[in-house]
This record gives structure tokens, C-alpha cells and sequence, in this order.
């Protein structure tokens, strides 16, 4: 599976990102809870990813995979939050939330396509 491999590496990547990211948040309250937050949600996306490539049926794939939808969708908030209320230079998050942007469709097209497969194989199972 070609997109597999490709959405393993993006995930992987951006979770390093959001590492580096998280490292020039400032160091006060809201940097740390937010930073937090970030590496939790940036991070799993990779790991769920992972465990949804050695799912042991189509639904538990489906549903890894809507897990890893749900994150991206999280991180997307966090990241507009940093740069809304200005903790961190827009351009310094911008190439993270929209790679964050680019991993949420991604998501959300092997959902959609993973779910219309398991759609047709069960009618031709009738």
C-alpha cells in the first residue's frame, strides 16, 4: 500500500516537527500546557497510524485511522490557538498547521475510502 507508506512518513515527520515546534513555545503556563497538549495530539497521530496498519480486521483499521482523523483535527485547533493568541511568531507555525491541514484530508480520504471498500465487499457477501 503506497499511501500507507507515504502517510506513515508524513506522520512521522510531523510529529518531529511538532517536537521542534513545542521546544520554541515560551516557557510559561500557557506554553507549557499548550506545548503538552501538542506533542500528545502531533504525536499519536504517527503511533495510531502504526497500530492501524497491523489492524487485524478492516473495521479496526476504520477505526484507528478515524482516531488518527480526530487528532489532526485537535492539533489544528492548538496550533491556531498559538498563533491567534500570539505566542509564537505565524510564520514560525504556519508550515506545521498547514502540513496538519494536508494530514487531516489525508485521513479523512482513507476513512472515506476504507469505509466505501468494507461497503462493497459486504453487499458482494450477501
Amino acid at each position: 500500500m503506497k499511501d500507507n507508506k507515504k502517510i506513515k512518513e508524513r506522520a512521522y515527520e510531523f510529529a518531529i516537527d511538532i517536537i521542534k515546534l513545542v521546544g520554541n513555545l515560551p516557557k510559561d503556563t500557557a506554553g507549557l500546557v499548550l506545548g503538552r497538549q501538542l506533542v500528545k495530539s502531533g504525536t499519536s497521530i504517527g503511533a495510531n497510524v502504526e497500530e492501524a496498519t497491523g489492524a487485524f480486521s478492516r473495521d479496526d483499521f476504520i477505526f484507528k485511522m478515524n482516531i488518527d482523523l480526530k487528532e489532526a483535527r485537535e492539533i489544528n485547533f492548538w496550533l491556531r490557538l498559538i498563533c491567534d493568541a500570539g505566542m509564537m511568531k505565524n510564520i514560525d507555525v504556519i508550515n506545521t498547521l498547514n502540513e496538519s491541514e494536508n494530514l487531516k484530508n489525508i485521513l479523512s480520504a482513507i476513512v472515506k475510502t476504507s469505509k466505501e471498500r468494507r461497503r462493497v465487499l459486504n453487499k458482494s457477501c450477501l
